[in-house]
C-alpha cells in the first residue's frame, strides 16, 4: 500500500487505544492528562519509559500475514486482535545520566491522531522541561519518532538539545531525487521528516556509521526498517541497555514470525536480515534490551524457541 499521511491515519480508526494501568505507572494529573511513564535504575542511569500512545496495526499491513499462523501464535498469549488489528504503543526514553539527559526519539506531536502525542506530557510528569535535554538521539525519522521534535508553533521543542541521527538517514529523506521518484502519496513522509529536523539544522550532529553518539551511548546500524535506521547500546557503569528502534513492530507475531515485515519497512529483505541479527546477538548476549513498539513498558529479553524467538519481560518489580 502507499504509505503517507492518510494511510497512518486510517489505520487509528482500525482498532481502538488500550488503556493501561496499576504497577509502578506514573500518571501526569496538573502535568498532562493522559502521560504515562515508567522509571528504572541502571547502573550508573536512571531511565524513563515515555508512552507516547498507540496505533492499530492492521493486518492489511503486515507482509507474509497468514490468519490461522497468526491465530496460533496469539492463542499461546494474551493478545487479541480487535476488528482485524493490534494495538502497539508508541515509546521514547529519557536517560539521566553523568548529570546529562539523553532523549531516544520524541514521538508524534499532533502528526498522527488523538490517540498519540503525550510523550510532552510524560516529560512534564517526570519533572524534566523540554530546554533540560541535552541531547536527541533519533533512531529514524519517521512521524512517530521525530514528530515531537517540533513545538506547536513549529519552532524547536528542545530549545538546547543537540539532534543526533545517522548520516544515511539524513541523506535519504533529504535527497530530491528520490523524492521525484516516489509515488505522490508518500511525499508527504518527506515532508513531515524535514519540518521535524530543521530548526536543528545549527546544532545537528550526523552519525558516520557505528560509534559514539553521546556519552555511554554507542550507535548501532540496524538498517531495512528505514535506510540509517539506527539502534543505541547504553553503557550504564558496566550495566548495558539496547534501544533498538522499530526492529519489531508487533510484539504479539515478530517474535513468533521474525519474517513478517510491516508495510512501513522501507526494505522488507533486508528488515528480516538485520531482526534476525540483532534477535541472534540479544540471545547469545542475554541483552536488556527495550524498543519504541515493544510492549509498555518495554523491558525484557530475547529468549530462542525453536527456529523463532520469544520475547520475556521484565518483571514489574525491575522499575522499583
Amino acid at each position: 500500500m502507499t504509505i503517507n499521511r492518510r494511510a497512518f491515519l486510517s489505520t487509528l480508526a482500525a482498532a481502538p487505544v488500550l488503556s493501561l494501568g496499576g504497577g509502578a505507572v506514573a500518571r501526569a494529573e496538573a502535568a498532562g492528562a493522559g502521560a504515562i511513564t515508567h522509571g528504572f535504575t541502571l547502573g550508573d542511569a536512571r531511565v524513563t519509559v515515555l508512552l507516547d500512545g498507540h496505533l492499530p496495526v492492521g493486518t492489511q499491513l503486515i507482509n507474509g500475514y497468514d490468519e490461522a499462523r497468526a491465530q496460533q501464535v496469539l492463542a499461546q498469549g494474551l493478545h487479541r486482535m480487535q476488528d482485524n488489528a493490534l494495538t502497539i504503543p508508541v515509546n521514547g526514553y529519557l536517560v539521566e545520566r553523568a548529570g546529562r539527559r539523553v532523549l531516544i526519539d520524541t514521538g508524534t506531536a499532533q502528526l498522527m491522531g488523538p490517540g498519540l502525542g503525550a510523550l510532552h506530557a510524560g516529560l512534564a510528569a517526570a519533572g524534566v522541561a523540554p530546554d533540560s535535554i541535552d541531547t536527541v538521539l533519533l533512531t529514524h525519522m519517521h512521524p512517530d519518532h521525530a514528530g515531537g521534535l517540533l513545538a506547536a508553533d513549529g519552532t524547536a521543542a528542545f530549545a538546547n538539545a543537540e539532534l543526533v541521527v545517522a548520516q544515511r538517514e539524513w541523506d535519504f529523506w533529504h535527497d530530491d531525487a528520490i523524492l521525484a521518484s516516489v509515488p505522490e502519496g508518500s511525499r508527504g513522509f518527506f515532508d513531515m521528516a524535514r519540518r521535524a529536523v530543521a530548526p536543528y539544522a545549527d546544532r545537528l550532529r550526523l552519525l558516520q556509521g557505528e560509534g559514539e553518539a553521546a556519552p555511554g551511548f554507542t550507535a548501532l546500524d540496524l538498517p531495512g526498517h528505514t535506510p540509517g535506521h539506527t539502534g543505541f547500546m547504553l553503557d550504564a557503569g558496566g550495566e548495558g541497555l539496547l534501544f533498538w528502534g522499530d526492529l519489531i513492530h508487533s510484539t504479539a507475531l515478530q517474535f513468533a514470525e521474525p519474517g513478517w515485515t510491516i508495510a512501513f519497512d522501507a526494505d522488507p529483505a533486508q528488515t528480516v536480515t538485520t531482526r534476525r541479527r540483532m534477535l541472534d546477538r540479544a540471545v547469545a548476549d542475554n541483552l536488556l534490551v527495550t524498543g519504541a513498539h515493544l510492549d509498555f513498558p518495554a523491558l525484557g529479553r530475547v529468549l530462542r524457541q525453536g527456529e523463532a524467538y520469544a520475547w520475556q519481560a521484565a518483571p514489574w518489580q525491575f522499575g522499583l
